[in-house]
């Protein structure tokens, strides 16, 4: 068993505390991913499993047994970092059978196990070379090759594919999965890229300000955000944000705004009259109408941004910017008024003052 728990793990630098009281347990096999914005203190987190961090205080246990104290060549952890760290001098194979040549593995056995996981990452052709020969995704490759033949228990990347280029992050993207689907090796993922976790996680941990704002798997974060802040970092484009005020109105409710007003059942809601709320809707969820009426956002098409099959259409009311996407071959121009409307099932409603949902368990 490969399952990891933190219980109640802090760590201080000083008088400045980074992560305050953490509580997460990852399962064997699971794909957890951390995302946070830069400074969240994800990747000290991770490193303090990894033993590369001294643990303030709590308790990281790794298949039911503390490691706190556990050198990290004893924890049966592997890491891939964000700079690949390869030996220029050395050949790939040198690079790869590195930590094996230093646990005095004997080197038939080492031939064997590079044979092995240079097959499964495809590196049999780069063996001879050095790393300056070869690519950003196959010097990253070689990084998790030379993770993998340690056979650990657990993988930790530590934003292993910043350094790479739009496209080629697709396809590392891709055979990170691949690779987790066939080793089934419990994983530790470190990102501020919120593409990546959606692709690659079982989980999302999403961090703030070093604790924890949700976790969930990709679908719940993104359906169900249970605050305000998880709602604006999580989707793209962004979530639309709007300031309303609750009345009570009949048998639903009144979400009165600047430049409009929204009415809803508020069933799924727990609202109170008066209540300060912040309105979101994402702008997959707008769908464009002929007309005003009922709830439907209006407004002059400010700027249309070509995304390929969909456009990103930016409106304004009453002086707050509003996003919809609408397929890219009937998207209005720059100047044209527009209109959007969206179902009450899609709406997200926040308490301005908490920023939690108010959205019913």
């Amino acid at each position: 068993m490969s399952n990891i728990t933190c219980a109640h793990v802090d760590k201080s630098y000083g008088a400045i505390n980074v992560i305050r009281d953490f509580n997460l347990d990852v399962a064997d096999r699971e794909f957890i991913v951390f995302l946070g914005p830069s400074g969240c203190g994800k990747s000290t987190l991770l490193r303090m499993i990894a033993g590369l961090e001294e643990i303030s205080g709590g308790t990281v246990s790794i298949g039911g047994t503390a490691v706190n104290d556990l050198e990290p060549r004893d924890r049966g952890v592997a890491m891939v970092f964000q700079n690949y760290a390869l030996y220029p001098h050395m050949t790939i194979y040198d690079n790869i059978a590195f930590g094996l040549k230093r646990m005095k593995v004997p080197k038939a056995e080492i031939d064997q196990r590079i044979k092995a996981v240079s097959a499964t990452l495809g590196l049999e052709p780069y063996l001879s070379r050095k790393p300056t020969e070869l690519s950003g995704g196959q010097q990253q490759r070689v990084a998790i090759a030379r993770a993998m033949i340690k056979t650990p228990k657990v993988f930790l990347f530590d934003e292993p594919l910043s350094n790479l280029d739009a496209k080629l992050r697709h396809h590392m993207r891709v055979e990170i999965a691949r690779l987790h689907q066939k080793l089934q090796t419990t994983t530790i993922y470190v990102t501020h890229d919120q593409l990546e976790a959606m692709t690659l996680a079982d989980r999302i941990v999403l961090m703030k300000a070093g604790a924890i704002e949700q976790v969930g798997s990709p679908a719940e974060i993104y359906e169900r955000p249970r605050t305000l802040f998880v709602a604006g970092f999580i989707g793209t484009p962004n979530m639309n944000f709007i300031d309303v005020t609750a009345a009570s109105d009949g048998n639903g409710w009144l979400l009165k705004g600047e430049g409009k007003d929204i009415r809803i059942s508020g069933g799924d809601f727990d609202l109170k009259a008066g209540q300060k709320i912040v309105l979101g809707v994402r702008p997959p969820d707008l769908v464009r109408v002929e007309g005003e009426g009922g709830n439907v956002l209006s407004g002059i098409a400010d700027l249309i941004e070509f995304h390929g099959n969909d456009a990103l259409v930016t409106f304004t009311i009453a002086g707050k910017e509003v996003g919809a996407l609408c397929k890219a071959s009937s998207c209005p121009k720059s100047g044209d008024v527009v209109h959007f409307s969206f179902d009450e099932a899609r709406l997200h409603l926040f308490d301005a003052g908490t920023g939690l949902s108010l959205r019913r368990a």
